[in-house]
This record gives structure tokens, C-alpha cells and sequence, in this order.
């Protein structure tokens, strides 16, 4: 199989404005899609609205290539987050492709593919978690004990950065952790996070 620059006579153009859905979560790929302009984020819908973004994906770039390979539903449904350009290649020619390569080329291709799988899943799976209970993840992950014998963590990020991190809204992480001030389980002083009862913290992180 050759590559979308060359070979676009193997393949359709497509054009998607932003909010459409180009992939379905659960279903499996029937064509391998190229990002030829455009972008492109993989979440997960809820009543039609995207309610969680995972990963955003600027072209070019190929979209879910893994789950074409492995012949395996789409983790995440796939959204146009902007006006987009796609080339759209049968899947099935693209295994045919696959299986005709040496067998170490093929055999790392299907490692790599796997190895996407498992990091979509495990995403998935935290996004399943409740907000607090990943937000207390986040905070023992990350905790400290400083020299003054506090447990705390340097802010090194803005917060709408760690929420987008852990899959949630901004207000929504910041609502968990006023929750989590009132309930003595963490203190702010300036650009640091101070965790004051860990064991409470931890309480929640494996509920």
C-alpha cells in the first residue's frame, strides 16, 4: 500500500465540517482515515455533544490506524474539531498491506497498534472514574514531602491544563478541590497544594 501523497487514486476524498462525527465508538473501521488539513479530536460523545476531549490530532497525520490493524471498534468516537480534509482508504486493503510486509516490519506494527490500544483504554478507564476520585489520584501522584515536613505539590502547570489532563471541565476541577479545602483534605498556600491528611486522600483515590 502506498502512502496518502502518492497514491491517491487507492483512495477518497472526504471533507467534514467541524462537530461531525467521523468515527463511532464501538464500531469497527471499515476505511483508514488520513488527516490530510484540519483537526481532529478523539473523546467521547454524550447525547451529541462532546462532553470529554482525550487527544487532539493537528495534519497530517493517520487516524486510528491501530484499530484498522488490529480489526478492532474504534476506542473513542472521532470528531472534526475544525473544517477538515480526510483521505479514506479501504481498511481491509490496508491488512492485506499489512500481511504482506517482512515479518518483523509487520510484527512492530502490531506491537505499536497494541500498544495504542492499552493507553486508550487506560484513559478510558480513568474517565469512568469519578471527578474526585481522579482528582485524589492526581494529588498523591504528584505529592511531595517537603523539608519543612509538609506533603504538598509545586504548581508547575496552570490548572486548565491538569483538568484537561485528567478529562474534565476547569470548573469542574476546581469545584473538586474547594470540596476537598472544606473537607480538611487540602489547604493552597500561593503555588503550592498542600495535602494535610493523606490517609483521607487516599480513602478516596481507591474508592
Amino acid at each position: 500500500m502506498c502512502t496518502p501523497a502518492d497514491c491517491q487514486s487507492d483512495s477518497t476524498l472526504r471533507h467534514a465540517a467541524a462537530g461531525e462525527l467521523l468515527a463511532a465508538r464501538f464500531a469497527v473501521p471499515t476505511q483508514a482515515l488520513y488527516l490530510q488539513s484540519g483537526r481532529v479530536v478523539a473523546g467521547l460523545l454524550q447525547r451529541g455533544q462532546l462532553r470529554h476531549r482525550l487527544v487532539d490530532f493537528e495534519a497530517p497525520c493517520w487516524l486510528d490506524i491501530a484499530s484498522v490493524l488490529l480489526n478492532q471498534p474504534t476506542p473513542w468516537d472521532w470528531v472534526a474539531d475544525a473544517p477538515t480534509v480526510l483521505r479514506a482508504f479501504d481498511a481491509e486493503a490496508l491488512r492485506r498491506w499489512h500481511a504482506g510486509l517482512p515479518e518483523a516490519a509487520g510484527r512492530l506494527m502490531l506491537d505499536l497498534a497494541w500498544a495504542q490500544r492499552r493507553q486508550a483504554e487506560a484513559a478510558l478507564a480513568l474517565l469512568v472514574q469519578d471527578a474526585e476520585t481522579r482528582c485524589a489520584q492526581w494529588l498523591l501522584q504528584h505529592a511531595r514531602r517537603a523539608d519543612d515536613g509538609h506533603v504538598g505539590i509545586e504548581l508547575q502547570q496552570r490548572k486548565r491544563t491538569i483538568a484537561a489532563q485528567l478529562g474534565m471541565a476547569p470548573e469542574t476541577f476546581s469545584r473538586v478541590l474547594r470540596q476537598l479545602r472544606e473537607r480538611g483534605l487540602l489547604a493552597q498556600n500561593g503555588g503550592r497544594l498542600l495535602l494535610p491528611d493523606p490517609d483521607g486522600l487516599q480513602q478516596i483515590a481507591t474508592a
